[in-house]
């Protein structure tokens, strides 16, 4: 069942080509319906892939939980993070000819500048 769950997670992340002014590889973490944690598990592994930044994305219902997951992993685990907020409205195909409007939300983590780093 542990598998399953990491598994799943795994499925969640997708890493595309350098983003952000070409300084990171892009780390995507996208939020469902799953419980809150699990997103914050995904993130946090993300950072370690990756320290430079994560961006979570959500769409509708899901926005709240994106919130809460950025906030708990910014709280609880990783204080020196900076939050970036995108909010917008996509046009998805609807019934017919109709198009309906679906919020989003993208929260870019990365770490701040006046972070220190370990050792240093």
């Amino acid at each position: 069942m542990a598998f399953y769950a990491i598994f799943c997670l795994y499925i969640h992340r997708e890493k595309k080509e350098p983003r952000m002014n070409g300084r990171m590889s892009e780390n995507i973490v996208y939020v469902g319906s799953k419980p809150i944690m699990a997103y914050v598990t995904a993130i946090l592994s993300s950072f370690r892939d990756n320290p430079e930044g994560v961006v979570v994305k959500a769409r509708g219902r899901a926005i709240s939980t994106a919130v809460d997951a950025a906030e708990v992993t910014r709280t609880r685990f990783m204080n020196e993070l900076t939050p970036t907020v995108t909010i917008g409205t996509e046009q998805l195909p609807g019934e017919g000819d109709r198009t309906r409007g679906v919020s989003f939300i993208e929260i870019i983590l990365r770490k701040s500048p006046e972070a220190k780093t370990p050792g240093a």
